[in-house]
């Protein structure tokens, strides 16, 4: 039988090509249109996803979104978490409370949770409102790099295909990865053994009150996380402990009984239900010329700390603001180089870190069993009784600890605060603080206290186009390692590019040419 003929129908061009409609491209998409580039967002998908097992929303990430006014949304339909309690043989033997545990430190100082599913209905929606539209059920079909970028070959939904000439390409097309296999970049790691499930779930007990709740059973993961404050959860735990022939065609009724009776859960009602495996790895590379991978086409880990789709976003802002600048003229092409050796070093770190902690959560050694559940809750509850163990935990969890301090964008320090490092959080009055002004996602400079060459520092900012904040001092300043009169330079991300402890202007353009920069 002769194949269908396939006719291609169209050519086209565009900035920015992105692949894979999740949060990650999404929230890439988001960043770029607001930064005035052009971009197209294919997906092989028919609509969004209707069952995930991302939940968590760090701080980090509500940080990003109040940049270009979106955190409200979120905040608002989302569930703050107030504690996290350990369970051991049916019985509750650790109340970790989490209100406070971010305080000081962000505007956001809370776990959140908010389900990827309608996250991404909330990014979509965000983005046609700019103008921009999904095109779904469009697949890459191949691409090829081309001097001016990358020439895509795409397919539409009635089979017709279509050639896309684009200067840049982004994979955020997932695990399983179109834009990694052509470019053939090694995707490093492993898979666990053990076959874990996820069901969205409708009941009540003493583990469904708004928080969440881990069951340190011997030889089974068990977790509750709040998705609504009405009884609604998401429940994540082993399903089959062991080899990797376990069955994959369970169903809920196949760990029903451990559920209701490990966390005294009464359901009433499973929305959804899936098996899936827990990989990890992470890939070799993150940029091949003009083509990056990005999200889970980059790196994929064990949902320890509910770290993965987090990651992912701060991949597409780190992203978004360099080809912005690029495509716009203001930067060099040299610039992009800064992004893999950014993210994929703290990928690399993240996935070490939660493999880690997933291998003795899930460890069925005795030793280990002992550990989790007699030791490690009497810890937990001592350690964090501590300011210092509060923020770091915190600090980790929430990605606010995040740094770029080895990048090539990394100048300087002051104090406690190094260029490369997240800018800190400082609030003057109640709904006044310094990240108000980031809302612009540009370069900037700040000062904080009276400087003696105030003049100077605005004349330099006023030559090179940057916009030059000034605010009080304040012990909160202080506490947060601003050091008075020192000058920051800011990337559009938040991240400070220069920290000078002199205050010196005539650091600033020397900075700029350095690199290849150009504001204003």
């Amino acid at each position: 039988m002769a194949e269908a003929m396939v006719s291609e129908t169209s050519m086209s061009s565009v900035p920015v090509l992105i692949v894979g409609a999740g949060p990650t491209g999404l929230v890439l998409a988001l960043w770029l249109t607001r930064l005035g580039i052009k971009v197209r967002i294919i997906d092989r998908t028919a609509e969004p996803g209707t069952t995930s097992r991302a939940l968590a929303v760090s701080a980090r990430t509500l940080e990003y979104y109040d940049q270009i006014g979106l955190a409200p949304a979120l905040v608002d339909h989302g569930v703050r978490v107030h504690a996290t309690n350990f369970w051991v043989e049916g019985e509750q033997v650790a109340h970790i409370p989490l209100d406070r545990l971010g305080e000081g430190l962000t505007r956001f100082p809370y776990v959140l949770m908010y389900p990827q599913d309608a996250h991404e209905r909330m990014l979509v929606s965000q983005l046609e409102s700019r103008g921009v539209r999904v095109e779904r059920r469009t697949e890459l079909l191949r691409f090829e790099p081309r001097d001016y970028g990358v020439c895509a070959t795409l397919k539409h939904p009635d089979g017709t295909e279509e050639t896309c000439d684009a200067h840049y390409l982004a994979g955020c097309d997932g695990a399983h990865s179109t834009v990694r296999h052509v470019l053939g970049i090694e995707f490093l790691g492993g898979t666990y053994s053990d076959l874990f499930f996820v069901a969205d779930a409708e009941g009540s007990g003493p583990a469904i009150n708004g928080e969440v709740h881990i069951d340190l059973a011997r030889a089974e993961f068990l977790a509750v996380f709040p998705i609504t404050n009405h009884g609604r959860v998401r429940l994540v735990g082993t399903a089959f402990a062991g080899s990797t022939e376990a069955r994959e065609n369970l169903t809920y009724d196949d760990v029903r009984e451990r559920v209701a009776g490990h966390l005294q859960l009464k359901i009433e009602r499973v929305n959804w239900f899936s098996t899936y495996r827990v990989h990890h790895r992470v890939s070799s590379h993150f940029r091949s010329g003009r083509v990056f991978l990005l999200g889970d086409a980059a790196h994929v880990h064990s949902p320890v700390g509910g770290q993965g789709m987090n990651t992912g976003i701060g991949d597409a802002v780190n992203l978004a603001w360099k080809l912005a600048a690029v495509l716009s003229g203001s930067a060099e092409e040299r610039l992009l180089d800064s992004y893999e050796p950014e993210r994929l070093a703290f990928a690399r770190k993240l996935v070490g870190s939660t493999d880690r902690v997933f291998a003795a959560a899930t460890n069925r050694s005795a030793l280990a069993w002992r550990f989790r559940t007699r030791v490690f809750p009497m810890i937990g509850r001592t350690v964090l009784r501590s300011g210092r163990a509060r923020t770091f935990l915190f600090r980790t969890v929430s990605q606010i600890g995040v740094d770029y301090r080895a990048s090539a964008l990394s100048e300087g320090k002051a104090a406690g605060v190094w260029g490369g490092d997240r800018l800190p959080w400082v609030e003057f009055a109640p709904g006044e603080h310094n990240f108000a002004t980031l809302h612009t996602l540009a370069w900037q400079v700040h000062v904080y206290g009276a400087i003696h060459n105030q003049s100077a520092i605005a004349a330099a900012c006023a030559r090179l186009g940057l916009a030059f904040h000034e605010f009080p001092w304040t012990p909160a300043a202080g506490h947060a390692g601003i050091t008075q009169g020192a000058l920051y330079l800011l990337r559009p991300d938040g991240y400070v590019a220069l920290a000078d402890a002199e205050g010196n202007p005539a650091n600033l353009e020397p900075y700029f040419k350095r690199r290849g920069l150009r504001v204003g």
